[in-house]
């Protein structure tokens, strides 16, 4: 039987960057060098004696004892070699053994100069012996220098530097010979060579002195000098593990080949292809060069991981080659120059591609005997194997001379003969690693098809049974999670997919789990058990916990039978977050399975969290993967070009597209918005922005022209600040000292119906607009129309942004003081537009309706830069209130997307055609509760579910939001929680802490929410202590008092600052609010609308509170006049089912003529205080 851990095929590993810098410590460095002198020293000598002794012993004669006697020391000396690697310092034994190889050069050199051939081959013998003893202590060095992460790339680089060295050594070998007996020289006359192998010797002394391994791994080791009776045990040892004896048998058939091949060659270059010896020489670093390189692409492959999936591809490789190489001696034609040189270039490449193919054979054997040899006996267990190695290379030395000399066979044949011997392996390989063979061709596949990415794999445990608990957004997420797994998973699918004809061959290989709901609760228990055993049997297991593929790429609520699955075992829970898969071809993004464009490489990266023991609820696993998505968004976030570059890009890719409109009835193609920003741009750098200014003000409607102002000042790497037209001048003028604003671009026709009297320079649109040359149009326009977009961005300087660089200040309502200048990068908005785009799968043929203005970050963010940098058109009208102009402008541009606050919506819904609306899919309100009864009318009207979202200009400006629910004839997939303010936006994350002692609290408790993410704002502008207040260590106060559910859904309660301490307990304004509001409502019914549609929204009360002496604070409702007795209201608010705490009395009621209101219509916190204050005081 074979272990679980050969089984498995994979060994698990750390992230797949970091470790391949291990591969450069000096200590793995010192032994690459060490090994290559050695190497290069042993071929360089072994095939200088080679040919000498063909002069005196034969051909044959001279390549077989010239093998034998380097080969017959690995044999005889393995348990000497196994025990010096295991009693002593692995380091010191490869000192010692360089220091020996420096003695047996210098015997060298007397040798050539007495010209004793047979002293010569003894020499051979004692490389042999030196490089016998150095190799278990090599090998065992690799996994002491490397952790397992490295060992694939690590035995890679062992391998192509060793057969590098091989190589030069066997060329320079034969070259070297050739050089010394060219004409009449003799052995007298060639002892300078040695003389220089000497010099190589001394060298790699030196270098071996760098190696840095552990101390003895068995101090108290006894040798015995029989190495027969050492040899029995070390082999027993070896052959007790049956996975480590298949590997190591692996490896001895390798080099069983190796040396065949090796050997071989000679003959098959001078027989079948007639070459001199010169000629020869040319034809084995062919072999061993693409041995060399296919070390590498094997470690490169591999990864972070040791491949055995590889080792049926390595073995049918070989088979194939060697045959052909066969077939291709058996029709060689020598007859003239040109065929004969066609017959060593075809044999020259199949030479390279069988030692290419026979590296994936190798290299994962090799890492595999090292790693899961157990540290205190590695020595032993490598001599055994190397001795059951060099068995094999004495075979195949004898098999050679069998063939050759006793049964006559051509090289051609022998070749054949070598690949036919192969083929039982290839069957035995595939018929133990046929899991992981299929594990590595979906690795292939998948990392030719995508780019993949692995973080945390470090988290992952190396045995041990683990439950994985990933996202599921595509088809493809199990075979890429199969693929790219550390190990073998088994995984829990649908029973009906495992009896389709295809898929249940690969659910018996992979032996899937599956679940058959259907077949009723026992049929489910049934897969869970199966489940637990394996998990208790230390394998891995994966269930995709949604139970189906989200088709909106977000996260659904998890079946709370996943946790059943580890009940009753220790094993780890991992949360994984699978980014990128969303929108390729195998997910539900743009309206249905293949209905995105095929992108080749495309990226996906692949997040472990860390493990999860005894979890409670699903609930919790759904937040460690929310964390996970979050941290992924981040991380894309930084990848993607800033908004300024998306821009040009965007209008690039519509040229003669509509891409902005206004209701003035001007419409810009991309082109034509291009070239307008361009040419906007020429004329402000060269005649009015002056250099030494960073901040310049805008005060334009929502409109093609506010879009070209603010489009010409990002690319100008200007910072906007859309001032807020609708505060008064006092306050205008405060922003304006504030920022340090000296010029503000606006237009007279704009200030006729917005007089202001500020201290700065007003900068005209008209003006502009007249001082365009035709020079500028055409300069605009040739780069907008006919420049490369990397070269216009780079032209313009936009590859120089920092994208953490502020683009933008906007200026809160001041609706609790002093409006604050909050400060947004490129960073910041970028990561909004990209969560939007994300959560929403917009398309070419959207049109978003943008109402709201540019001074408020959902108008700037979402209704500018989202149109700018995505495909959708935008159609602007500057006066949210006007229904019937938002209308015609819906109608007129097949509007499709909406963004407004609830009381913008109910006006809409009065007063507009539904025909009007009659393309609108998507409507997000935000700024205030989406109440009910205008859910119910939006759906009878439109036949639309609006949606709520939640932000707040700090957070650039989206926090949360929820999404239209999917329907498709397999169901509905809610996304859309009314009452709740939908899951944190991509990228953002959410937490709820205890308003006073910050502490988190569990889920579905309210408390003050915090959030984190790419959004989170640079600061308040000259506020660095506001800015402390209000962000900790990344994450944003809120101010907000809500819940997050066990599926991510927010629900929010009130704002901190509109509660009341009283009595102790926590009182909410705006619930207060919202019963008296119903009650109003119900008692005395607003007048009927006015005529007059821009007219702003009526509000008749507000809730305040005021300090108190006994209860600390009481509640003061602010109202305008009743029409009825307030005694009533009282008595209707009795009833209304509100604890006695939260009610005010009688004398917390006071008539007032107005509500103070801000000038965006938004209810003023500071005033309502200050009025309430001065009333209760009077």
């Amino acid at each position: 039987m074979s272990s679980p851990a050969v089984a498995q095929g994979q060994i698990p590993v750390v992230d797949d960057v970091v470790y391949r810098r291990e591969l450069l410590q000096p200590g793995f460095l010192a032994l690459l060098m060490t090994q290559f002198f050695t190497a290069f020293n042993d071929n360089l000598f072994r095939w200088l004696v080679v040919p000498i002794g063909q002069h005196y012993l034969g051909d044959t004669q001279a390549l077989a004892w010239g093998a034998v006697l380097f080969t017959l020391p690995f044999l005889l000396l393995a348990p000497t070699a196994g025990f010096l690697a295991d009693r002593f310092a692995k380091r010191s034994v490869i000192v010692t053994c360089k220091l020996a190889e420096i003695f047996v050069m210098l015997a060298g050199v007397f040798a050539i100069w007495y010209g004793d051939v047979y002293l010569l081959m003894l020499l051979v013998f004692c490389m042999g012996a030196q490089s016998a003893l150095f190799s278990p202590a090599k090998f065992g060095a690799i996994p002491e220098l490397l952790s397992v992460k490295a060992l694939s790339e690590g035995n890679g680089l062992m391998a192509m530097i060793t057969i590098t060295a091989c190589a030069l050594g066997n060329f320079s070998g034969y070259q070297v010979y050739y050089a010394a007996f060219g004409g009449d020289k003799t052995l007298e006359v060639f002892w300078p060579i040695p003389l220089s192998l000497l010099g190589i010797a001394v060298l790699g002394w030196l270098v071996s002195l760098g190696v840095k391994t552990a101390s003895s791994a068995d101090p108290g080791r006894v040798w015995k000098m029989n190495p027969i009776e050492e040899l029995r045990p070390s082999l027993r040892v070896l052959f007790a593990d049956r996975p480590l004896a298949r590997a190591a048998l692996g490896i001895a058939f390798f080099y069983f080949l190796a040396l065949l091949f090796q050997v071989n060659i000679d003959a098959f270059g001078g027989e079948t292809l007639g070459l001199n010896k010169g000629q020869i020489s040319y034809l084995m670093p062919m072999l061993v060069v693409g041995i060399g390189v296919g070390s590498i692409l094997a470690g490169w492959t591999s990864g972070a991981v040791i491949q055995l999936g590889m080792i049926p591809l390595g073995a049918m490789g070989i088979a194939f080659t060697a045959m052909m190489l066969g077939i291709t001696g058996w029709n060689v034609d020598v007859s003239s120059a040109e065929a004969a040189g066609q017959a060593f270039n075809t044999t020259a490449l199949w030479l390279f591609l069988l030692g290419t193919i026979s590296s994936f054979f190798y290299i994962p054997l090799e890492s595999y005997l090292q790693h899961r040899s157990p540290v205190e006996i590695r020595g032993t267990i490598l001599s055994a194997a190397n001795a059951l190695t060099n068995s094999f290379m004495l075979i195949s030395m004898a098999l050679f001379a069998g063939l050759r000399d006793g049964l006559q066979f051509s090289p051609a044949t022998v070749f054949l003969i070598a690949g036919v011997i192969t083929l039982p392996v290839v069957v035995s390989s595939f018929a133990c690693h046929a899991t992981a063979f299929s594990q590595f061709m979906m690795r292939v596949l998948f990392n030719t098809m995508y780019s993949v990415h692995l973080h945390g794999y470090d988290k992952l445990p190396e045995r041990g049974g683990a439950l994985l608990v990933p996202n599921h957004v595509s088809w493809v997420d199990g075979p890429v999670m199969c693929g790219f797994a550390p190990r073998f998973v088994r995984f829990i699918i649908y029973a009906n997919f495992t009896r389709k004809p295809v898929l249940s061959w690969f659910a018996s290989i992979f032996r899937v789990i599956p679940l058959s709901p259907k077949e009723g609760p026992k049929a489910i228990m049934k897969a869970l058990r199966d489940a637990r055993h394996s998990l208790k049997d230390g394998e891995m297991v994966c269930i995709f916990p949604e139970g189906a593929i989200s088709r909106l790429g977000r996260l659904m609520p998890f079946n709370k039978g996943v946790l059943k699955i580890v009940q009753g075992t220790d094993a780890p829970v991992f949360p994984i977050y699978m980014h990128g898969l969303w929108g390729s071809k195998a997910s539900y993004r743009n309206g249905g399975l293949f209905k995105s464009p095929f992108r080749w490489r495309r990226r996906v990266d692949i997040y472990i969290g860390d493990p999860l023991y005894n979890v409670e609820s699903v609930g919790a696993l759904h937040r460690s993967i929310e964390k996970l998505a979050a941290d992924s968004m981040r991380d894309q976030i930084l990848k993607r070009p800033i908004l300024s570059r998306q821009f040009v890009r965007q209008c690039r890719g519509s040229l003669f597209r509509k891409k902005i409109a206004d209701s003035s009835g001007l419409e810009l193609t991309g082109g034509k918005l291009l070239a307008g920003t361009l040419a906007f741009r020429r004329v402000l750098l060269r005649k009015v922005l002056k250099k030494e200014i960073t901040n310049v003000g805008a005060l334009v409607p929502p409109s093609a022209a506010g879009v070209l102002v603010n489009t010409a000042l990002a690319l100008s790497q200007k910072t906007s600040v859309n001032l807020n037209y609708t505060l008064d001048e006092k306050v205008l003028g405060y922003c304006l000292r504030d920022a340090e604003i000296h010029q503000v671009i606006t237009s007279r026709r704009f200030l006729e119906k917005r007089p202001l009297q500020l201290d700065t320079e007003f900068i005209y649109l008209e003006d502009l607009k007249e001082q365009i040359t035709r020079a500028d149009r055409l300069i605009a326009a040739a780069m907008a129309y006919l420049l490369p977009a990397c070269l216009l961005e780079r032209l313009l300087g936009l590859h120089k942004v920092d994208r953490h660089s502020c683009l933008t200040i906007i200026y809160t309502s001041g609706s609790t003081g002093e409006p604050k200048g909050v400060m947004l990068s490129h960073n910041n908005i970028l990561s909004n537009v990209e969560a939007v785009n994300y959560m929403f799968s917009l398309k070419r043929e959207d049109a978003l309706i943008g109402v709201l203005p540019f001074f408020h970050s959902f108008g700037y963010t979402i209704s500018m830069w989202l149109v700018l940098a995505t495909p959708p058109l935008g159609a602007y009208h500057f006066n949210p209130l006007d229904a019937r102009v938002v209308g015609k402008l819906a109608e007129k541009y097949r509007g499709s997307i909406l963004l407004a606050t609830p009381t913008f919506l109910r006006g809409y819904l009065k007063r507009i055609d539904p025909a009007q609306f009659r393309h609108m899919w998507l409507i997000v309100v935000g700024a205030e509760k989406l109440p009910e009864d205008l859910t119910s009318l939006c759906q009878q009207v439109l036949g639309v579910t609006p949606i709520e979202g939640y932000g707040s200009t700090e957070m650039s400006p989206l926090v949360s939001a929820n999404q239209p629910d999917y329907k498709d004839n397999y169901g509905t997939q809610v996304f859309n929680r009314i009452g709740t303010v939908g899951q944190c936006a991509p990228g953002v994350y959410g937490k709820i802490l205890h308003p006073e002692t910050f502490e988190e609290l569990p889920l579905n408790t309210e408390g003050l929410l915090f959030a984190t993410g790419p959004n989170v704002m640079l600061g308040y502008l000259n506020k660095p202590d506001k800015t402390a207040e209000v962000i900790r260590e990344g994450w944003y106060n809120t101010g907000d008092i809500g819940r997050i559910d066990e599926d991510g859904f927010i629900t929010l309660t009130g704002r901190l600052s509109r509660f009341s301490k009283i009595g102790g307990e926590m009182v909410p304004h705006i619930l207060v609010e919202e019963v008296l509001t119903g009650l109003l409502e119900k008692l005395a019914p607003p007048p009927a609308a006015t005529s007059d549609e821009t007219a702003a929204p009526d509000l008749r009360l507000a809730v305040t509170a005021v300090p108190d002496e006994k209860k600390g604070e009481r509640l003061i409702v602010l109202h305008k006049p009743l029409g009825f007795p307030r005694e009533e209201l009282l008595r209707e608010l009795n009833a209304s089912g509100l604890p006695n705490l939260w009610l005010p009395g009688t004398e917390g009621f006071v008539e007032v003529p107005e509500i103070p209101l801000l000038g965006t219509g938004k209810l003023d916190l500071r005033g309502v205080k200050e009025l309430a204050l001065q009333l209760v005081k009077n």
